[in-house]
């Protein structure tokens, strides 16, 4: 494949925005890469006890957590980076990063110089302020490239998307 044609999305939003509808409904049109920088961050919790809830206390565990893992060794970033690699050697033609933290977000731009698109996923979310965690709570105080507010019906999302999608690539 064409390397200039490859794109890489950091997607962001709150939790249960639709960002990984969205990745999903982008993988049926192109060959796609999605990958979290908390990732390697599930592997570790649920090998000592998590169970995989979405919980806002299991939202702050595993935010603190890979906080932790940041100061320590950057095994986020380490593990993003080693994915883009990845994907530059394959076939995708699109990767999605899903990064909370405008910190790590600056991150992996500046060790990936001018491959970076940020996309931040918008939609009402009934019920729900704060999730009680800084990565989830502070994901708008970022300036990103593009928005999507993600407020179509289901049925119609996929085309809205897909179009939007055209038009920032």
């Amino acid at each position: 494949m064409d390397k200039s044609k490859k794109r890489l999305i950091v997607i962001n939003g709150k939790g249960g925005v639709g960002k990984d509808t969205l990745c999903g409904f982008a993988g049926k049109y192109y060959r796609v890469r999605n990958v979290s920088s908390i990732t390697p961050i599930k592997e570790i919790a649920a090998a000592y006890g998590w169970k995989g809830e979405k919980t806002p206390k299991a939202r702050k565990f595993l935010a603190d957590l890979k906080e932790a893992f940041t100061q320590y060794n950057d095994l986020p970033t380490s593990y993003l980076f080693q994915q883009y690699q990845e994907f530059s050697a394959g076939e995708e033609e699109l990767m999605f990063v899903h990064i909370r933290e405008g910190r790590e977000i600056d991150k992996l731009k500046e060790k990936i110089p001018n491959q970076c698109i940020t996309l931040l996923i918008k939609r009402p979310l009934e019920g729900i302020e704060t999730w009680g965690n800084a990565s989830d709570d502070e994901v708008e105080q970022y300036s990103y490239d593009y928005v999507y507010e993600n407020t179509k019906p289901l049925e119609a999302a996929e085309e809205d998307f897909l179009s939007f999608l055209k038009r920032i690539l």
